[in-house]
C-alpha cells in the first residue's frame, strides 16, 4: 500500500516539475531557465530535479516509458502488433485532462526539434527504447538482428512523425501522424522474420 502511495507521489511530482519548466521554458525560453529556477517554481529541491531527470533536457524528454519495468513493458507491447502498440500508447497520451489546456507530452514535443541538445537527448532516449523492446520482437518471428533493426525502425519512425508533426504544426492529431508514418512498417510484422 504504502509503495503505491509512494509511487503515485514521484509520478505526481515528476509531472509537477515538467509542467512548471514548461511554463518557464515557453515563457523565456529553454536556454534562459535553469534547473534553480524551475525547482522553486515546482516548489521541490535541485537536488530532487536532477533525482528525476538528470538535465534540463531529460526533464523534456522524460517520461513514463523510462521508468516503466521490463515486465510492465511487456503486458503493454504486442510483439504481433508493434505499430498498434504505439498508436495506443499515443493515443491514451492524446486523452483529455481535466483542466489540461494541452497534454503535456505534446507540449514537450516542440522542443525536440526547436532545441538541438534537447533533439540529442531524445534520439538518445529513443536508442534506448529501442533496446528494452528489440527482446520482445526476438523469437519465433524474428532472429536477434532482425528485432534490433525492427524496434529501431519502429521508435526512429515513431520520431520522423513526432517531427512531421511539429513541421506542419500540429494540426492533427499526434496518433494520426504516428499511425499513418509507421504504416508502411506494418509488412515487417506480417511477413515476420521469413
Amino acid at each position: 500500500m504504502a509503495t503505491g502511495l509512494r509511487e503515485r507521489w514521484r509520478v505526481k511530482a515528476r509531472r509537477t516539475i515538467q509542467e512548471r519548466a514548461l511554463d518557464l521554458f515557453d515563457e523565456r525560453g529553454f536556454d534562459a531557465v535553469t534547473i534553480e529556477e524551475i525547482a522553486a517554481a515546482a516548489e521541490v529541491s535541485p537536488s530532487s530535479v536532477y533525482r528525476y531527470f538528470g538535465t534540463k533536457e531529460g526533464l523534456l524528454v522524460a517520461d513514463e516509458f523510462d521508468t516503466m519495468s521490463q515486465e510492465a513493458l511487456q503486458e503493454l507491447f504486442d510483439p504481433s502488433d508493434p505499430v498498434g502498440t504505439m498508436t495506443r500508447v499515443v493515443r491514451a497520451y492524446e486523452a483529455p485532462v481535466e483542466g489540461v489546456a494541452e497534454p503535456v507530452p505534446w507540449r514537450r514535443i516542440r522542443y525536440f526539434f526547436k532545441e538541438p541538445s534537447v533533439r540529442t537527448a531524445f534520439c538518445a532516449s529513443l536508442d534506448r527504447a529501442a533496446q528494452r523492446i528489440a527482446p520482445l520482437m526476438a523469437g519465433e518471428q524474428f532472429t536477434a538482428t532482425q528485432a534490433r533493426v525492427a524496434a529501431n525502425a519502429l521508435v526512429f519512425g515513431y520520431f520522423a512523425a513526432l517531427e512531421q508533426w511539429y513541421v506542419d504544426g500540429g494540426v492533427r492529431p499526434v496518433a494520426e501522424y504516428v499511425e499513418e508514418g509507421l504504416a508502411p512498417l506494418r509488412p515487417v510484422w506480417a511477413v515476420g522474420g521469413e
